[in-house]
C-alpha cells in the first residue's frame, strides 16, 4: 500500500503523523511511504532519517494526497486540501468529526473517503490505546500550565503550585477520573496541592481514591457538588472526554462567575467543544483569555508543543493499526480487528459513526452493513 505523510498546516502543529522508525517498519513490509519534505523538522525527525527508513521525499503536499491509499496525519484534513485527496481514500488522524463543519463531511463523503479517528479506536478491552497517551500526556501538562497562570503576572491569585509550611496549599479541582484525570491527579497531589476529583463514575472514583490512598478526594459530579467545589477551587481542569462527542457543558457561566477572582481554568475537552461554558478554543500564541476574573486556557492541540515526544507516542500507538490497515487491506482490517472499526467515522464515504450521524442529521448505517454490501459486490 501506498502510505502519505504530509505536513501539518494547522497553526502550531508540530507533530509528524509517522516517525522514521514506524516507517522503517512499514518500508520493511514492502509498503511505499511519501513523506513531504519538511514533515518531521519541528519534532526534530530531519528529511535524512526518513530516506534512509526508506521513505520517498516529496515536495509538495499533492504528491503526498494524490500518490497515497492511505494519509497518516496528526489532526483532521484542512478543508482547503479537500480537493488535493484522490477518491477512495483512507485517512487516519485525530479527527474529533463532532466539531466539523457538516459541509466538510459531506465533502468527504462525496469523495468515497474512509475517515478513521485515532481518538475513537477501541482495544480488545474497550480502551482508547492511541488516545491514552496523548491524554495522559495532556493531564500532566494541565498542571504545569495552570501552576504558570497562577501567577500573580500572568494574571492568577499568586499562589504557589506546591506545599509550603504554615500555609494552605492550592485547590485543584479535576473534572472527569478517566486518564486525563488521573494523570493531572497525580501531578497536582506530588506538586502538594489539595486534589479533588469529580465524576459521575462511582467505579471510577472508588478507582482513583485507591490508586491515592484516600490523598485525593473524591465526590460524584452533581450539580450541587459542581457549585460547592467551583467555588473553592483555585484551579479546574476540564476532563471530560466521551470519544467522538461533543462535550456536556457540565459547567454553567454562573459557576465560572461565583470562582475567586484570578483562579484558572484549564478546559482539555476543547477538542470536543469544551466542558466549561466560558470556554472557546484558544492558539498557543495567544492561549488565554478572562472571563469573570477568571483566566482561561483552551488550547486544542497543547501536546503539539512537545512535539517530538508526542510524535514518538503517537507513532508507537497507532503503527500496529496502521500496519494492519496496510498489510490487509482496509476490508479485511476492518473485519479482523473490531476496533479498527469502532474507529472508524466514514467507510468508503459511508457514515458508519451513529453518534456523529445524529449531530449532522446524517443516517449512519452500522459498518457490517457496509462490509456486507461490498463483499456481494
Amino acid at each position: 500500500m501506498d502510505i502519505g505523510i504530509p505536513r501539518e498546516f494547522n497553526r502550531h502543529e508540530h507533530r509528524v503523523g509517522l516517525t522514521p522508525r514506524a516507517v522503517s517498519l512499514l518500508t520493511e513490509n514492502g509498503h511505499t511511504v511519501i513523506v513531504e519534505r519538511g514533515s518531521g523538522d519541528a519534532a526534530f525527525f530531519e528529511d535524512g532519517r526518513y530516506e534512509a527508513a526508506g521513505a520517498q521525499i516529496v515536495y509538495h503536499p499533492e504528491e503526498v494526497y494524490k500518490r497515497a491509499d492511505m494519509v497518516c496525519k496528526v489532526g483532521s484534513i484542512l478543508t482547503e486540501n479537500l480537493d488535493l485527496l484522490k477518491k477512495g481514500s483512507i485517512i487516519c488522524a485525530f479527527q474529533h468529526l463532532a466539531v466539523y463543519p457538516k459541509e466538510k463531511i459531506e465533502r468527504l463523503m462525496e469523495l468515497e473517503t474512509t475517515v478513521i479517528g485515532y481518538e475513537i479506536i477501541r482495544d480488545a478491552e474497550g480502551l482508547i490505546p492511541v488516545k491514552k497517551p496523548f491524554s495522559e500526556m495532556a493531564g500532566q501538562m494541565a498542571v504545569h500550565l495552570a501552576a504558570n497562570y497562577l501567577q500573580t503576572e500572568e494574571g492568577g491569585r499568586g499562589i504557589l503550585m506546591g506545599s509550603v509550611p504554615g500555609v494552605p496549599p492550592p485547590t485543584v479541582l479535576i473534572l472527569g477520573g478517566g486518564t486525563v484525570g488521573q494523570a493531572a491527579a497525580g501531578v497536582a497531589h506530588l506538586s502538594g496541592a489539595h486534589v479533588v476529583v469529580l465524576d459521575i463514575d462511582m467505579e471510577q472514583l472508588r478507582e482513583i481514591n485507591n490508586i491515592f490512598r484516600g490523598q485525593v478526594v473524591t465526590a460524584l459530579s452533581t450539580r450541587d457538588n459542581l457549585r460547592y467545589f467551583t467555588q473553592i477551587a483555585d484551579v479546574m481542569i476540564g476532563a471530560v472526554l466521551v470519544p467522538g462527542e461533543r462535550s456536556d457543558k457540565i459547567v454553567t457561566e454562573n459557576m465560572v462567575m461565583k470562582m475567586r477572582s484570578g483562579s484558572v481554568i484549564v478546559d482539555l475537552a476543547i477538542d470536543q467543544g469544551g466542558c466549561i461554558e466560558t470556554s472557546r478554543p484558544t492558539s498557543i500564541d495567544d492561549p488565554t483569555y478572562n472571563v469573570h476574573g477568571v483566566v482561561h486556557y483552551c488550547v486544542p492541540n497543547l501536546t503539539s508543543n512537545m512535539a517530538r515526544t508526542a510524535s514518538r507516542a503517537l507513532a508507537d500507538a497507532a503503527l500496529p493499526y496502521v500496519n494492519t490497515i496496510a498489510d490487509l487491506g482496509l476490508q479485511t482490517a476492518v473485519c479482523d480487528d473490531p476496533g479498527i472499526g469502532a474507529g472508524t467515522y466514514l467507510y468508503r464515504g459511508k457514515m458508519v459513526h451513529e453518534v456523529t450521524g445524529e449531530s449532522f442529521d446524517i443516517p449512519a448505517s452500522p459498518i457490517e452493513d457496509c462490509l456486507e454490501g461490498m463483499a456481494q459486490s
